[in-house]
C-alpha cells in the first residue's frame, strides 16, 4: 500500500499522464495502456484501490469527472456542423443509436441475464463510441475522407447522448417494471429533467453573457466556467439525481451555439482538464477492480454478450440505418465493424452502477465488469485491426504522412508537386481564388477557405496531414496559423517560412511565436519565390554507402536549399535550425538547386559512366 493519500493521488496522475505518453510514442491506443497499468497497480500487485482509500470521496470524484467530460464533448455540438454532416452521419446518429440501443439492450437481458432496468441503461451507455478513442485511431489508419468523417462525428454527436439516453431508459422501465407502479415520481423525475435542462441552458447563456459584455478577464474565463460547469451539474444532481448529466451538457450545446468568440479558447482548456481528469478517473477505474471482477469478464455470458455486440449489433445497426445513404458495402462494413467503446462508456457505466445499486437492482454489480469487458476487448479488436482492414477494403489513404501548406505561390506548389512525386498526400490551402489560381494549374489539390475559418474546421479533413507550414506572404498570419493548429499537430510538426527580412529583423513577437522557422531564417518566402522563377529545381538525392552525407555535403552548391529529408520508414522531417537529425544510409534528401548546375552535375555522372563502361 502507498504511505498516504497524497502520495496517492499523485501516483494517479503521474500514472495516467505516463500512460498517454506511452501509447503516444509507440502509437499505440491509450485505453488499453491506462487499463494495464492500472491493473497492474491495482488488483494485480494491490499498491492502490481508490474505492477504498477515497472512502465517500470516490463517488463525488467520479461524478464531477463525468460532468466536465461530457460537457467538453457537448462543446462540439454546434448546430452549423450538424447542417453539414450530411444523411450518413445523421442517419447514424439517430435511426442508428436507436436500433443500437434496443439491440444491445436485447442482448443484455437475453445473454447477460440482467433485468429489464439495468439492460436498458447499458444499452444507452453502450452507443457510445468517444472522440477520445476514435480520433486516435483515425489518424493511425489514414481513413479516407468520408468513413473518417463518418466515424469522428458519430463519436461527436452520440457521446452526450448515450448518458443521457441511459439516465431517461432507467427511469422509464424502473417504472414499468415497478410492482406498485407510482406516475407521481415519474412526472416528478421529467419535470426536473426539464429543469435541469433549462437550469443548464440558462447557465450557457448567463456565462456567454457575461463573456460577450467583458465582465470577466480572459485569463478567469476558463477557471469561471469550469466552476460554474460544477455548479450547474451539481444544483441539478441535489435537486434530482441523475439530472446532473443532463443540464451540463444542455450548457454546453448553448455555449457551442452562441457564436461567442472565447469558446475556441475554453473548448483548449477542457480538452487539456478532460485529458487529465480522463487519464486520472481510468486508473482510479480500473485499479479499483477485484480479481474476481476481472476473472468474470472471461465467463461465457460476458464473452457471449461482448461478441454479439461486436459482430451483430453494431453491424446490423448501421446497415440498417445507412439502408439508402450512398455508402458503398466496403464503407458500411468498415463503420460497422469500428465501434470502439472507450473512457465515457466506463467512468459513466462506474456511475450508473452505483445508482442502480442504491435503487436495489443486485445485478448491477456486473455491470463495470460488462463495460470493461467490452471496452478492453473493443479497443483491442478495432484498434489494432482498422488499418489492415482499410487497406483490405481499399478505404486507406496509402502513403507519408501528409503535408497542409497554407499559402498559394509557386513556392508552395512546386513543393507540392515534389511531395506528391514522393507519394507523400498534399494539400495546398488559401482564401484567394486568384491566388489559387497557380494550384488549379499545376494540377495541385488545393482547398478554397481561410484556414483559420472555422468552416475549414468542419469541412477540410485534416486527418491525412500531420504537417502544417504556413508560407503567406504575411508574417503576423503565418505565426498566428501556426499557434492555432499547434495543440493538433504538436509543437514540432508546425512551420513557417522565415519571418525575418534581408536585413535580418523581424517583429520579436511574430519571429518568437508560432510554429519552427522553415529551412533558414535567413531563407525568406521571397527568396524560394525568386528562386523557383530563376529556374532552381527540385532534386532528390539518396545518401548510400558509396555517396555518404558528408560526400553530399562537399558537393553541393551553396545556393542549394535543403527542404525536407524522407527516412526510408517513410517519415518525413523538414529541415529547419532546430533539426537534429544527421541524415544517414537509405535517407532522401530533398533540396532547391540551380537548374544550370543541376544539369551540370548529371551530364558528368553521365560521362563518367560512359567512361567507365569504355
Amino acid at each position: 500500500m502507498v504511505p498516504s493519500l497524497l502520495f496517492e493521488v499523485m501516483l494517479i496522475f503521474l500514472l495516467g499522464i505516463g500512460s498517454q505518453w506511452v501509447a503516444w510514442r509507440y502509437r499505440m491506443p491509450a485505453i488499453v495502456v491506462m487499463a494495464v497499468t492500472g491493473l497492474l497497480i491495482g488488483p494485480i500487485f494491490g499498491f492502490i484501490n481508490p474505492e477504498e482509500d477515497f472512502g465517500d470521496l470516490y463517488s463525488p470524484i467520479i461524478s464531477v469527472a463525468v460532468a466536465i467530460i461530457l460537457f467538453e464533448g457537448s462543446l462540439n455540438l454546434s448546430f452549423k456542423e450538424l447542417r453539414g454532416l450530411g444523411k450518413p452521419v445523421f442517419r447514424i446518429s439517430t435511426l442508428g443509436a436507436f436500433i443500437a440501443w434496443i439491440l444491445g439492450s436485447l442482448t443484455a437481458h437475453y445473454i447477460a441475464g440482467l433485468p429489464w432496468a439495468v439492460a436498458f441503461v447499458i444499452g444507452g451507455l453502450f452507443i457510445v463510441t468517444g472522440p477520445t478513442v476514435i480520433m486516435p485511431l483515425l489518424r493511425q489508419s489514414k481513413l479516407n475522407p468520408r468513413p473518417a468523417k463518418i466515424l469522428k462525428w458519430e463519436g461527436i454527436i452520440v457521446d452526450p447522448i448515450g448518458a443521457l439516453l441511459a439516465v431517461f431508459a432507467f427511469e422509464i422501465i424502473a417504472y414499468l417494471t415497478a410492482n406498485d407502479p407510482d406516475g407521481t415520481k415519474l412526472l416528478m423525475f421529467f419535470a426536473a429533467s426539464v429543469f435541469a435542462a433549462i437550469f443548464g441552458w440558462a447557465c450557457g447563456r448567463g456565462i456567454g453573457f457575461i463573456f460577450e459584455r467583458g465582465h470577466i478577464p480572459e485569463y478567469l474565463k476558463s477557471p469561471a466556467v469550469f466552476a460554474v460547469v460544477i455548479f450547474c451539474f451539481t444544483v441539478a444532481d441535489e435537486i434530482m439525481h441523475e439530472t446532473g448529466l443532463l443540464s451540463v451538457t444542455a450548457m454546453g450545446i448553448t455555449l457551442a451555439n452562441m457564436g461567442i468568440s472565447s469558446v475556441a479558447d475554453m473548448r483548449h482548456f477542457k480538452e487539456n482538464i478532460s485529458i487529465l481528469l480522463i487519464s486520472a478517473i481510468f486508473i482510479m477505474l480500473t485499479a479499483s477492480l477485484q480479481v474476481e471482477t476481472i476473472l468474470e469478464i472471461f465467463s461465457p455470458n460476458i464473452i457471449g454478450y461482448v461478441l454479439l455486440m461486436m459482430f451483430l449489433v453494431r453491424p446490423l445497426s448501421i446497415f440498417l440505418s445507412t439502408f439508402g445513404t450512398g455508402l458503398t458495402f466496403n464503407e458500411k462494413l468498415l463503420v460497422g465493424w469500428i465501434a470502439p467503446r472507450g473512457i465515457v462508456a466506463l467512468t459513466v457505466s462506474s456511475y450508473f452502477a452505483t445508482i442502480l445499486l442504491e435503487a436495489g437492482y443486485k445485478e448491477a454489480e456486473l455491470l463495470t465488469t460488462l463495460t470493461f469487458g467490452l471496452v478492453f476487448f473493443t479497443v483491442i479488436a478495432h484498434g489494432f485491426s482498422i488499418g489492415w482492414l482499410a487497406k483490405k477494403l481499399n478505404l486507406s489513404m496509402e502513403g507519408r504522412p501528409g503535408s497542409l501548406l497554407v499559402g498559394s505561390n509557386v513556392f508552395t506548389v512546386e513543393l507540392a508537386k515534389s511531395l506528391a512525386k514522393a507519394n507523400v498526400p498534399v494539400i495546398v490551402v488559401d482564401s484567394s481564388w486568384e491566388r489559387l489560381k497557380v494550384a488549379r494549374e499545376a494540377g495541385v489539390p488545393f482547398y478554397h477557405e481561410d484556414v483559420l475559418s472555422e468552416q475549414t474546421e468542419y469541412h477540410l479533413d485534416t486527418i491525412p496531414y500531420e504537417y502544417l507550414i504556413a508560407a503567406t506572404d504575411s508574417k503576423a498570419y503565418n505565426a498566428l496559423a501556426c499557434t492555432t493548429f499547434m495543440p493538433e499537430y504538436g509543437r514540432t510538426n508546425v512551420f513557417k517560412v522565415s519571418p525575418y527580412d534581408k536585413s535580418g529583423k523581424s517583429s520579436e513577437i511574430v519571429s518568437k511565436v508560432g510554429g519552427r522557422i522553415l529551412f533558414k531564417k535567413e531563407v525568406t518566402l521571397e527568396d524560394l519565390i525568386d528562386k523557383i522563377e530563376a529556374g532552381y529545381v527540385f532534386r532528390q538525392t539518396t545518401i548510400t554507402e558509396q555517396y555518404p552525407y558528408k560526400q553530399y555535403l562537399e558537393e553541393k552548391d551553396e545556393e542549394t536549399v535543403f527542404l525536407y529529408l524522407i527516412k526510408p520508414s517513410g517519415q518525413i522531417k523538414y529541415y529547419s535550425e532546430e533539426m537534429r537529425t544527421v541524415p544517414g544510409t537509405g535517407d532522401i534528401i530533398v533540396s532547391l538547386m540551380p537548374r544550370n548546375k543541376e544539369q551540370a552535375k548529371i551530364q558528368a555522372r553521365i560521362s563518367n559512366s560512359k567512361t567507365n563502361v569504355e
